[in-house]
This record gives structure tokens, sequence and C-alpha cells, in this order.
């Protein structure tokens, strides 16, 4: 009887190792996903991967900078904002954004938007990574003024936390405000 149910419990922990081995949801298995996502979004949009900040802030239509030192983090500017003001650390920050998935199906697909709310959203640059995701602060870091617009491509390990759990890329559509006081 004894070693029936070592021959018992034994089949069970091969059973669950291979119903283990055999998910195809891990975390690599998502991350991967999340790259093709990526990858096949690249692609649609025709985006020109550049590698430097263009000179002189001549930026393409379709270029987007492969932010160094963060995987899969893209960064398009659309207008450079009012140079006479920098942001550092601590600034107040107010962002207007829409976020949209980076879907295999459709090009995009609307997700949220500030838009429709009576107020930006708002974080401290650089010490306040509850409002807002490692990706806006590395953006707000290259756009640098207040005014400035850009346009990301965040992938989950620079997304807000629900992002990072769910292995979910957007893009976003930025514009920021750093008030004056």
């Amino acid at each position: 009887m004894k070693n029936r149910m070592y021959i018992i419990a034994g089949s069970m922990v091969v059973l669950m190792m291979a119903v283990t081995a055999c998910n195809k949801n891990t975390y690599s298995a998502q991350r991967a996903k999340e790259d093709k996502l990526i990858a096949d979004f690249i692609q649609r949009q025709n985006i020109n991967i550049i590698y430097e900040v263009p000179e002189d802030s001549a930026w393409g239509e379709k270029d987007y900078l492969k932010v160094p030192g963060y995987d899969d983090l893209y960064y398009h500017q659309v207008s450079a904002g009012d140079t006479s003001y920098t942001v550092k650390t601590g600034n107040k920050v107010l962002v207007r954004y829409m976020r949209y998935t980076l879907n295999e199906i459709a090009d995009t697909a609307r997700y949220m938007t500030t838009a429709e709310q009576a107020h930006p959203t708002e974080f401290a640059y650089l010490t306040d990574y509850t409002n807002a995701p490692i990706g806006w602060h590395v953006a707000v870091g290259l756009m640098k003024h207040s005014g400035a617009a850009c346009k990301i491509i965040c992938p989950s390990k620079q997304g807000f936390d629900i992002e990072k759990n769910a292995v979910i890329p957007y893009g976003y559509d930025m514009q920021i405000q750093i008030p004056r006081f």
C-alpha cells in the first residue's frame, strides 16, 4: 500500500511538471509576444528607427529614437515646446495623453485619453513613479521643455504596474506642461 502511495505521489509530481513545462503563458513567452507586437507595429507604421537624437531637432515624420538603456522604448519628438524653460528633477509635470494598444489586428485601437478628463495627469519628474511610469519620465527627459509633445512606444517593463503584470505594450501621444512658480 505504501509503495502505491509513492507511485501515485510521484506520478502527480511528474504530471504537474509536464503541465508546467507545456504552459505557453510563461513570462518569457508573454515577453516574446510583446516584442513581436512592437516589431509588427513598427513595420505596419513604416517607422524609421534611429539611434541618436537628430541634430538641430530635425525629426523626420516617421523617425523614432530607440532609447538607449531601455529595451523596446521608442521616442518620437513632435514639437519642442518652450525652449526657455527646461524640466528639472522634482518639477511638477502635467500630461495630456492618448494611450492606444499595439494590436495584431488593427494598427491601433484607442484605449484611453485625458482629453475627456477635466484635469491632466500630474506627477513630479523623476521622483513620483505612482502617477507616471518609467517610460513617461524618460520621455519627459527627452522632451525637456514645457509645451513639448512626443509619441512613444512603451513596452510593459517601462509602463504602469498593471501593464508590467499583464505584459501589454502601449503607444502614447503625449504633451506636457511644466508650471512655473
